[in-house]
């Protein structure tokens, strides 16, 4: 006899919370596959496509294309055990408009993983079985057609025991507990249903009274929660107190969400929690363009300009740990990081992303150049991991592509610095004592005041220039 097992939505990575359904790769009466990809959802850092970690026949799915589910919400339910013959698919396509079999119970689901239920993980979305993700699968009567409302969450349970499953559904909390050395069964998720979160295992890597692991990875601001609000004229008459009567200005209202409400969330938070300053210089790049002329034309990857900038940083931040560091405000401590995972700002179709190099400082610049590539393409294509645009520990900012020469960069929070660029563009320089002409960039570090001091600060900068001006420093730094 078939069960019937309910799929939900998974945790998509640290401080996702909904997730928007682009396009669903299955219909009602659908045989798939375990781990087979099921529907294409859309968060405020990536595309996905979610595999189901069950094999059978898709007997309803719950949600429109377009509409945003919370995490843990109902996706799917599939008929495992069931004839999965032709006929039976078309039989299973009937539950659309017919009641079809109650779903098992949670028993009966635990029993199925041995052998229909997945043991792979994608980014940000474990499948540790049943028993880990311990839902419990009302019965009730599907219907394709409507989906009928999420069930009431239940109340947290104890801790698992030693023997158990580890109820983490997150890659990323994993990490962090592994670098440290940290037994996950020995904590209790503060999450629904006895989550294990990162912030529990911040926590208990701050209980022995020891400064925070310089491996952690900072964490990431929750994306702004999505108001149900659809894009609608509004009036200076429709709620807009003491308005004139005259007053009839009219205004579009653009959803502060996905991407947007993330990067919105984010600069505020930058804004409202780091005591930031801007120091600038203008440089002389025209030893730098032709040193990266030079390299190219000896054959081999092709070197960008922003991986010759990106070796100068690793550079200068292996002379200046101070900048790449973060802020723990419940300690009261300066985190130093042994590792620059360096981010750079890309701005997409979907709006600005900062995809991260890992371990910047020990790449060449023509690994630098071939990964900067890779990510770019991925931001433009929407592939983006959620691991892709988190743990960043430095950004640089190029805006110079958008023909600008200055800004006053806003810090990629929890980060403490981050270095813009602008274009390089032909000017009047003094050049040996001479009026020339030279390919001219400036260059602005904001960083956090908190870790350092404008003499720190400056000194990073003052290296950054010298390099560009001279390539040669930077061989000696090496």
């Amino acid at each position: 006899m078939a069960r019937v097992l309910e799929f939900r939505l998974p945790d998509l990575g640290e401080g996702l919370t909904e997730a928007e359904i682009v396009r669903w790769l299955v219909a009602v009466g659908d045989v798939v596959a375990v781990d087979q990809p099921v529907v294409e959802v859309e968060t405020a850092k990536a595309m996905v496509e979610v595999p189901c970690p069950y094999g059978g026949v898709v007997t309803a799915r719950f949600g429109e294309e377009g509409s945003e589910l919370p995490v843990g919400a109902p996706l799917l339910t599939v008929a495992v055990g069931a004839d999965e013959s032709p006929s039976g698919a078309a039989a299973g396509s009937e539950a659309a408009a017919a009641p079809a079999r109650p779903a098992v119970s949670a028993a009966s689901a635990e029993s199925a993983e041995s052998s229909e239920y997945s043991g792979n993980v994608l980014v940000g979305y474990g499948t540790a079985g049943p028993a880990a993700r311990r839902r419990r699968v009302r019965p009730r009567a599907l219907n394709g057609a409507s989906a009928p409302a999420a069930p009431a969450p239940e109340p947290r349970t104890a801790a698992p025991a030693p023997e158990g499953p580890v109820p983490v559904i997150s890659p990323l909390v994993r990490r962090l507990a592994r670098d440290n050395d940290l037994d996950l069964r020995a904590l209790s998720g503060s999450g629904p249903e006895g989550l294990i979160l990162r912030a529990d295992v911040e926590r208990a890597l701050r209980a022995p009274a020891t400064a925070p692991p310089a491996t952690a990875l900072p964490a990431m601001a929750p994306p702004v929660s999505d108001a149900p609000v659809t894009a609608s004229p509004v009036t200076g008459s429709a709620g807009a107190g003491s308005a004139g009567a005259g007053s009839a200005s009219a205004g579009e209202r653009i959803p502060l969400k996905g991407v947007r409400g993330a990067v919105a969330d984010k600069l505020s938070r930058s804004r409202r929690e780091i005591p930031d300053a801007t120091c600038w210089v203008d440089a002389d790049a025209t030893e730098l363009m032709a040193a990266r002329t030079a390299m190219n034309a000896a054959g081999g990857p092709k070197v960008s300009v922003l991986a010759l900038l990106a070796r100068i940083c690793t550079a200068a931040l292996a002379r200046h740990p101070e900048l790449n560091s973060r802020v723990d405000q419940e300690a009261r401590e300066i985190v130093r990081l042994p590792q620059v995972h360096l981010g750079f700002a890309a701005q997409t179709d979907r709006g600005l992303v900062v995809p991260v190099v890992r371990d910047a400082q020990g790449r060449t610049a023509e690994s630098l150049s071939g990964e900067f590539a890779r990510l770019t393409e991925s931001a433009r294509q929407g592939t983006l991991t959620p691991a892709d645009l988190t743990g960043g520990t430095f950004t640089l900012n190029n805006y110079g592509v958008f023909g600008v020469d200055g800004s006053t960069p806003i810090i990629n929070h929890p980060e403490a610095a981050m270095l813009g660029v602008g274009r390089i563009v032909a000017k009047p320089w003094v050049h040996q004592g001479e009026l020339a002409v030279r390919q001219v960039v400036q260059l602005s570090l904001t960083f956090d005041h908190r870790v350092c001091d404008g003499g720190t600060a400056g000194g990073f900068l003052r290296f950054v220039a010298d390099c560009v001006e001279n390539p040669a420093v930077l061989l000696r730094s090496l």
